[in-house]
Protein backbone atom coordinates (compact mmCIF):
# COMPACT_ATOMS: atom_id res chain seq x y z
CA UNK A 1 0.00 0.00 0.00
CA UNK A 2 1.49 3.40 -1.12
CA UNK A 3 0.63 6.14 1.13
CA UNK A 4 -0.76 4.27 4.13
CA UNK A 5 -1.56 5.19 7.52
CA UNK A 6 -3.79 3.45 10.20
CA UNK A 7 -6.92 3.46 11.34
CA UNK A 8 -8.71 2.84 14.59
CA UNK A 9 -12.18 0.92 13.80
CA UNK A 10 -14.79 -0.34 16.83
CA UNK A 11 -15.68 -3.53 16.66
CA UNK A 12 -18.16 -4.64 19.48
CA UNK A 13 -16.90 -2.09 21.51
CA UNK A 14 -13.56 -2.96 21.25
CA UNK A 15 -10.77 -0.58 19.29
CA UNK A 16 -8.42 -2.27 16.20
CA UNK A 17 -6.21 -0.37 14.50
CA UNK A 18 -5.79 -1.25 10.99
CA UNK A 19 -3.32 -0.45 8.40
CA UNK A 20 -5.05 1.08 5.49
CA UNK A 21 -4.56 3.68 2.03
CA UNK A 22 -6.05 6.91 2.64
CA UNK A 23 -7.99 6.92 -0.32
CA UNK A 24 -9.69 3.80 1.51
CA UNK A 25 -9.95 4.87 4.80
CA UNK A 26 -13.86 5.96 4.01
CA UNK A 27 -14.54 2.55 2.78
CA UNK A 28 -12.81 1.02 5.41
CA UNK A 29 -14.85 2.75 8.18
CA UNK A 30 -18.08 2.17 6.38
CA UNK A 31 -17.51 -2.15 5.82
CA UNK A 32 -16.15 -1.96 9.69
CA UNK A 33 -19.44 -0.41 10.42
CA UNK A 34 -21.35 -2.53 8.89
CA UNK A 35 -19.30 -5.90 10.45
CA UNK A 36 -20.06 -3.97 13.85
CA UNK A 37 -23.71 -4.17 13.06
CA UNK A 38 -23.64 -7.43 11.94
CA UNK A 39 -21.90 -8.81 14.80
CA UNK A 40 -24.50 -7.04 17.28
CA UNK A 41 -27.40 -8.79 15.65
CA UNK A 42 -25.58 -12.26 16.23
CA UNK A 43 -24.64 -11.47 19.37
CA UNK A 44 -28.76 -10.68 20.31
CA UNK A 45 -29.31 -13.33 19.41
CA UNK A 46 -27.16 -15.04 22.17
CA UNK A 47 -24.50 -16.02 21.16
CA UNK A 48 -21.52 -15.99 23.57
CA UNK A 49 -18.33 -15.18 23.30
CA UNK A 50 -16.12 -12.55 20.67
CA UNK A 51 -14.39 -15.49 19.25
CA UNK A 52 -18.15 -17.18 18.22
CA UNK A 53 -19.93 -13.96 17.54
CA UNK A 54 -16.77 -13.71 14.88
CA UNK A 55 -17.32 -16.75 13.18
CA UNK A 56 -20.86 -17.09 13.08
CA UNK A 57 -21.10 -13.30 11.78
CA UNK A 58 -18.30 -14.65 9.19
CA UNK A 59 -20.72 -17.54 8.22
CA UNK A 60 -23.48 -15.34 7.78
CA UNK A 61 -21.33 -13.07 5.56
CA UNK A 62 -20.41 -15.76 3.69
CA UNK A 63 -23.46 -17.22 2.91
CA UNK A 64 -24.93 -13.86 2.28
CA UNK A 65 -21.71 -13.20 -0.23
CA UNK A 66 -22.52 -16.51 -2.16
CA UNK A 67 -25.85 -16.13 -2.43
CA UNK A 68 -25.93 -12.41 -3.99
CA UNK A 69 -22.81 -14.04 -6.41
CA UNK A 70 -25.17 -16.19 -7.74
CA UNK A 71 -28.03 -13.93 -8.13
CA UNK A 72 -25.54 -11.79 -9.81
CA UNK A 73 -24.22 -14.90 -12.34
CA UNK A 74 -27.56 -15.84 -13.13
CA UNK A 75 -29.08 -12.39 -13.97
CA UNK A 76 -25.64 -12.16 -16.13
CA UNK A 77 -26.77 -15.60 -17.83
CA UNK A 78 -30.22 -14.27 -18.24
CA UNK A 79 -29.09 -10.24 -19.54
CA UNK A 80 -27.27 -12.74 -22.27
CA UNK A 81 -30.44 -14.65 -23.30
CA UNK A 82 -32.23 -11.49 -23.51
CA UNK A 83 -29.43 -10.31 -26.17
CA UNK A 84 -29.59 -13.15 -27.97
CA UNK A 85 -33.24 -12.73 -28.30
CA UNK A 86 -33.31 -9.05 -29.10
CA UNK A 87 -30.48 -10.22 -31.99
CA UNK A 88 -32.99 -12.92 -33.33
CA UNK A 89 -35.76 -10.33 -33.55
CA UNK A 90 -33.59 -7.53 -34.77
CA UNK A 91 -32.85 -10.27 -38.29
CA UNK A 92 -36.04 -10.90 -38.44
CA UNK A 93 -37.30 -7.47 -38.61
CA UNK A 94 -34.55 -6.71 -41.14
CA UNK A 95 -35.23 -10.03 -43.00
CA UNK A 96 -39.10 -8.83 -43.27
CA UNK A 97 -38.59 -5.46 -44.21
CA UNK A 98 -35.51 -6.29 -47.39
CA UNK A 99 -38.76 -8.70 -48.15
CA UNK A 100 -41.03 -6.21 -48.05
CA UNK A 101 -39.05 -3.77 -49.71
CA UNK A 102 -38.95 -6.43 -52.60
CA UNK A 103 -42.34 -6.78 -53.18
CA UNK A 104 -43.02 -2.89 -53.35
Amino acid sequence: MSDSSSVVVHLLDKEYRVACAADERDALLDAARYLDDKMREVKEANVIGLERIAVMTALNLAHELLQTSGQLSSQSADSGRVSTLLNKVEAEIRAFSKQREQLF
